[in-house]
């Protein structure tokens, strides 16, 4: 899971770094995304939320910290 979770931030930063309307918020779209996916895929495979290893519902709060962690300084930075 840390494999994944490091390897899909790296490609999201890649591709927030060619978005039109500014890294901060590309990034902060594609978290929000990778939130819902992570939690759907957490869903279907019936993953219990507070396992001993690690799963989808752990990069789902992963993602939700790195997602509120870069909206907090997009109110910060002037576009």
């Amino acid at each position: 899971m840390i494999v994944r979770f490091f390897l899909r931030t790296i490609i999201l930063a890649v591709f927030a770094a060619f978005g039109s309307i500014g890294f901060g918020r590309s990034l902060a779209a594609l978290l929000g995304m990778s939130i819902i996916l992570s939690s759907v895929v957490g869903a279907m495979r019936r993953e219990p939320p507070f396992d001993a290893v690690l799963n989808h519902w752990d990069e789902t709060v992963a993602y939700a910290a790195l997602f509120f962690l870069v909206s907090s300084f997009n109110h910060v930075v002037p576009v």
